[in-house]
């Protein structure tokens, strides 16, 4: 049966969050129904909202979500009533890339998490009276107290950590440490520079930290943003907005440069800095995301004559299956605290954790189900 639930509906371009009842539609045989405990808010969900990134509108947004399962259709297998599960990007389970153990450049990925707001088929997995309204996102629309996913997205959660503090591990966590240890893979005694100490960039620092890399730089405008890096494990900070981080990183590397940069900001000028950062043989691994349709002058000898790379990576090319409970182990071992991003909010204020996140007093906000206080 379809059941009535509570979302944050963004009615239009930088529109408000309003708490809005909805209908979810039934599961279909590989789908279930989540309550939601908590979800965290990301850059992206923003950028959807002010149509930087494209999705159709009005909208349910999120998606870092973690929850409860109250329903699951007749094909699912791996989940039951009553399991917790955090809950990450959708994928086809059929294609190549898919097969290949490489869910995140599923052929279907595009459709099945962003701009098309349905299912694959068109339809509507989210309704209310006056028409449908776009869910989907990223296979989620978690800003809702409960949601409608294809089991492929939910990954099993423990029961010794709080869904307030596994919600971000399905976007932001693994895309800034897996954008380290499954894109760059620095080498022992290297050098790597994270441009932008937001959630993802930290995560990198953290990512970073796990490896055997010499020098562990972060560069930002933020000081406390700063300071907190060198607690997460940076050994060197640069305060961009007193120095110039291309500069500041040859002198550290006594001019030879990095030899890995990972870009987290989303801005063409701090992507076209970490490039010039780089050593002969560096690699740039692009994270942070612009605007549709934006590019960046390449200067093409210097990166043929100096072998420079430049790679991009989507959710820092995690299976979440197989890489979410190794981050947990991580986390349990003390050696991953991504719980110190985390700034809680009730679900009810997701306006203000929406300005918070803008105005940049907020590293990771986490929104709270009134039922998991």
């Amino acid at each position: 049966m379809t059941m009535k639930t509570t979302a944050a509906v963004v009615e239009a371009q930088d529109g408000p969050f309003r708490l809005t009842e909805v209908t979810l539609d039934d599961p279909r045989p590989d789908e279930m129904i989540v309550r939601i405990a908590a979800v965290g808010m990301c850059h992206t969900d923003l950028a959807v909202r002010s149509g930087s990134t494209p999705f159709p509108l009005p909208a349910v947004l999120g998606h870092e979500g973690a929850g409860v399962v109250e329903a699951v259709g007749s094909r699912v297998g791996r989940f039951a009533p009553g399991d917790r599960v955090i809950m990450s990007f959708n994928s086809c389970g059929a294609c190549a890339g898919c097969r290949a153990g490489r869910p995140v450049y599923c052929d279907h990925w595009v459709p099945l998490n962003l701009l098309g707001g349905a299912r694959l088929d068109g339809s509507a997995p989210i309704t209310r009276p006056s028409g449908p309204v776009h869910g989907h996102f990223f296979g989620q629309s978690s800003f809702a107290s409960h949601v409608l996913v294809n089991q492929r997205s939910a990954i099993r959660a423990p029961d010794d950590i709080g869904l307030d503090v596994l919600a971000p591990l399905g976007c932001s966590v693994q895309t800034g440490v897996g954008a380290v240890l499954n894109v760059a893979r620095p080498q022992p005694g290297s050098t790597l520079v994270v441009f932008g100490a937001g959630g993802v960039g930290l995560a990198a620092v953290m990512g970073a930290k796990l490896t055997a890399a010499a020098r562990v730089v972060a560069v930002d405008i933020n000081s406390s943003r700063l300071e907190l890096a060198r607690e997460l494990g940076a050994t060197h900070t640069v305060d961009s907005a007193e120095v110039d981080p291309a500069k500041a990183v040859l002198e550290l590397t006594g001019g030879v440069g990095a030899d890995y940069a990972i870009e987290s900001s989303g801005r063409t000028a701090v992507l076209e800095t970490a490039i010039s950062s780089l050593a002969a043989a560096g690699t740039c691994v692009v994270v942070g995301a612009p605007p549709l349709g934006t590019t960046i002058p390449v200067d093409v000898p210097n990166l043929l004559g100096r072998g420079i790379r430049l790679l991009g990576t989507n959710q820092g090319d995690s299976d979440p299956q197989l890489f979410l409970p190794r981050l947990l182990d991580l986390h349990r071992e003390g050696r991953l605290p991504f719980d110190r991003l985390i700034h809680r909010f009730p679900f009810e204020q997701i306006n203000e954790a929406a300005a918070a996140t803008l105005d940049g007093s907020v590293i990771k906000p986490v929104l709270v189900m009134p039922s998991s206080a």
